[in-house]
Formats: structure tokens, sequence, C-alpha cells
């Protein structure tokens, strides 16, 4: 991020947020800035949304299926914005089972994926009961 906005690593952390919202709404673009909290900002979007949810371990794995989730919903025909919150949360849950079956230092970054399936379902299930009490 700090080399996409032109600036250092140190001023990044320092306004992840900020950051991350300057940048989207400077280029129209849609960023998932991903760290101990995931930012995920969007051009046209008043603010941006924040995910501080601990995962267990991550690594440039942790960061590729994210990225990989965030396509496969794009794929689906998500818009942007959406995608990337999506991914963002499935992500976050799988982490989350798989830190409940394991404990946080038995988890391993590599078990996000056999979680992924079960962790969007856990989600849908969740939006469908939300949607059927309003």
């Amino acid at each position: 991020m700090a080399r996409l906005a032109g600036t250092d690593t140190t001023t990044v952390q320092a306004d992840r947020v900020g950051t991350a919202e300057r940048y989207a709404r400077e280029h129209g673009v849609v960023v998932v800035l991903k760290g101990a909290e995931t930012v995920v900002a969007a051009s046209g979007s008043a603010h941006a949304h924040r995910y501080a949810i601990s995962r267990g371990p991550g690594d440039g794995r942790d960061r590729r299926r994210a990225r990989r989730v965030i396509g496969s919903l794009l794929a689906q025909g998500l818009p942007a914005r959406d995608a990337a919150i999506a991914g963002v949360t499935i992500h976050a849950e799988a982490g989350l089972m798989v830190q409940a079956r394991r404990g946080r230092a038995g988890a391993l970054a590599s078990d996000l994926i056999e979680a992924l399936p079960a962790a969007q379902e856990r989600l849908r299930q969740a939006l469908e009961a939300a949607t059927a009490r309003r």
C-alpha cells in the first residue's frame, strides 16, 4: 500500500483507514488493506469498512486466499465493493472457525482453505435468517 500511495509503511500504519479511503477516492477503486485490522474502502463510499477480527496466523498465502475469495465473488457477478466486503468477511469467518476447532496456537493459515465453504454457508444462513426477521 505504501508503494501504491507513494508514501512509507510508517505513514500507512499510522492511518490505515485514511490511507485506504484516500487511495480509493483518488483512483476510483476498491481497496482491501489486509493486516491485524483489515480495511475495505471504496470510491463513492462515505466511510471505509473496518474489520478487527483475529484469525490467527497470517502470511502471504493468507492475502492470496483472500484475493481468490474476492475474485470468485466478482466472477459470480457481485459489485466490487460488495465482493470485497463479503470476501473479507468469509475469510475472517473461516479463520475464526479454524481457531475454534484447533485453538489459536494450533491454527495454521493453510487450514483456512478447508473452512471457506462452511464459513460462506454459515454467513449465508445468518443473512437469510436476518432478512426473514425484517
